[in-house]
């Protein structure tokens, strides 16, 4: 396998430089003094930054933009043979690296590689490890799956090679390539049914991740994971388990204002040893600030100076995202694509000050939609009523007999007022003429949702202030 070296700087191509990872892969490795290039099928905000610093984007993807000069080609896991560019590199002979391998081969650079996985909660969690390190003086390098504005973006460079904070995505083994010294596991479920064959091969990959930690290495663990051992057992790692109880680090008294925000005392091997007082709401959000605090501590950082970073922190982009005021109501965003991010958000919602909750739902492949429609149905019935969009497919092309108004009908079934919005039009149109004072509107979904969500407010309302 080709080798990045940072004392090196060679040419490097970016085949899908807009994607929120490979956009800031290629920053770093502009930082980093190397030339590169890219190419995406339209432009984007990330894409419009990278051009910004400098960085030569071709639209669309073609052979010919694997121009003469290029070292080495980047690509993202929605590259696959078939695509222009991914065959001309092949056909010139060009080594070639996938989005992960690259971000595995920077990660070696670093003593310490704090690694986020799980099936959901990565982002927040990582977002939340990276405001306990920075404001702890620590001067980690970030990568995160999506936007903080705390950092500016997605991605946060460090001159120093102590620290390099990064998000590990099961989807595809990516994980696998990483070089771990600290990974945390928040959750394991089925998920990625196109790629995984079920929940037991999903736990074997994870089984995988635990074994990339060097001796010694740190392992932070939901402890209701079902047969947590089975991912450490036989392995020399110094682990922490956290969860609601018979765990390392567990949570107490906890209590939510009105907003469910909730606040709780932090137990440490049975002792107290703080309180927390969190600024983004839900449930979830316990245990995601308990991993956090678990791998904040076995680098001993204080307890005092965490609480402190766990109140500032107030969210990523795209993660229970007010997004704006329409008329009196509220229009929001979360990237929720699974049935237990769904639960989780509307779980929150219902408690949230509202009149009626609608949820906006764009179901995100086909696979999932088909493989999880009875368990969508049963979480999105937890809202007032359900607006539902086409599926997004994102990579598949093979729509496996599956429709979104088959969930639209399982909603029927339930009782759940609900609605077939297959465009964004149509969304718009349902949302302008139906909504009313202190409703709540949330677009949930991977995929481009919450495109709507921002036009809607653009057009008809005042966005959220900062």
């Amino acid at each position: 396998m080709y080798q990045i070296r940072l004392d090196q700087p060679v040419h490097a191509h970016f085949i899908g430089i807009g994607g929120t990872s490979m956009s800031g892969l290629a920053e770093y490795l502009l930082n980093s003094g190397f030339k590169v290039t890219g190419s995406d099928s339209a432009h984007s905000k990330y894409t419009k930054h990278l051009e910004s610093l400098g960085i030569q984007i071709f639209y669309p993807q073609k052979a010919e933009n694997i121009i003469d000069g290029i070292d080495v080609v980047i690509f993202s896991a929605a590259i696959h043979p078939g695509n222009p560019e991914y065959d001309a590199a092949v056909e010139k002979g060009l080594p070639m690296l996938t989005r992960a391998e690259l971000l595995g081969q920077l990660m070696a650079y670093y003593k310490n590689a704090i690694n986020i996985s799980g099936t959901h909660g990565k982002t927040t969690t990582t977002s939340m490890v990276t405001d306990i390190f920075i404001d702890a003086d620590l001067d980690p390098t970030i990568e995160i799956g999506g936007m903080l504005d705390d950092i500016g973006g997605n991605m946060r460079f460090s001159k120093s090679h102590d620290y390099f904070v990064a998000e590990a995505c099961e989807y595809t083994n990516s994980f696998l390539s990483f070089h771990p010294t600290c990974g945390i596991i928040l959750n394991v479920e089925a998920d990625h049914l196109d790629f995984f064959k079920d929940l037991d091969d999903i736990r074997h990959s994870f089984r995988k991740f635990t074994e990339l930690l060097p001796e010694d290495g740190i392992l932070v663990i939901n402890n209701e994971i079902e047969n947590p051992e089975y991912f450490y057992e036989g392995l020399k790692l110094n682990v922490k388990t956290f969860g609601h109880e018979n765990a390392d680090y567990t949570p107490a008294n906890i209590v939510y204002d009105r907003f469910v925000r909730p606040a709780f005392d932090v137990i440490e091997n049975g002792t107290c040893i703080g309180h927390v007082q969190l600024s983004v709401p839900g449930e979830h959000n316990v245990m995601n600030a308990l991993a956090a605090i678990a791998a904040a501590r076995a680098y001993g950082i204080e307890m005092e100076q965490i609480a402190k970073s766990l109140k500032r922190y107030r969210g990523t982009q795209r993660r229970f995202d007010i997004r704006g005021h329409v008329n009196g109501f509220t229009v929001m965003d979360d990237y929720a694509h699974h049935p237990q991010e769904v639960d989780a958000v509307l779980s929150t919602l219902v408690k949230y000050p509202h009149h009626k909750l609608w949820a906006i739902q764009q179901p995100h492949t086909y696979s999932r939609t088909k493989l999880l429609m009875d368990d969508f149905a049963d979480v999105l019935s937890k809202a007032d009523a359900v607006l539902v969009l086409d599926i997004f497919p994102a990579r598949e092309t093979d729509d496996l007999g599956c429709h979104a108004t088959q969930l639209v009908d399982k909603l029927k079934e339930r009782g759940t007022e609900v609605y077939y919005t297959p465009t964004f039009d149509d969304v718009e149109k349902f949302v302008i003429e139906h909504g009313e004072p202190d409703d709540i509107f949330i677009t949930l979904g991977c995929g481009n949702a919450n495109i709507v969500a921002d036009r809607i407010v653009e057009r008809y309302g005042t966005k959220e202030s900062a």
